[in-house]
């Protein structure tokens, strides 16, 4: 879940009950859509329930969900739609989460006695 944007900036200004009408307008809808398309390292970390430390370990490591740098202060970036596909494939490679892949699921093998 993404933080609210407001939720910081009323808790600043005290008490929020009394502060309702200094709730700024709404974001645009292109600004809410790029907003939520795409993610800083920091809040794909929260998205992901994970270290923000973690993810720079993993880019570094060429490890993790994709990122890529975007604008001219080439900041991080991961797309959310990269990230739900990540986390798919890593479900799917968890032999607890896909049981073609579960040990305990197979049939059991027969044990090939040598002759004497």
């Amino acid at each position: 879940m993404l933080p609210c944007p407001y939720r910081s900036s009323l808790s600043q200004q005290g008490n929020p009950a009394m502060h309702r009408s200094a709730i700024p307008p709404a974001p645009t809808t292109s600004s809410v859509a790029v907003r939520t398309a795409f993610l800083t390292v920091k809040d794909a970390a929260e998205y992901l329930g994970l270290s923000h430390h973690t993810l720079y370990v993993w880019r570094h490591r060429r490890q993790g969900p994709p990122s890529f740098r975007m604008g001219p202060r080439g900041r991080v970036m991961y797309r959310v739609e990269a990230l739900d596909a990540w986390v798919r494939e890593q479900e799917q490679a968890d032999s607890r989460s896909n049981l073609a892949l579960n040990p305990l699921s197979a049939d059991p093998q027969q044990r090939i006695r040598p002759s004497a």
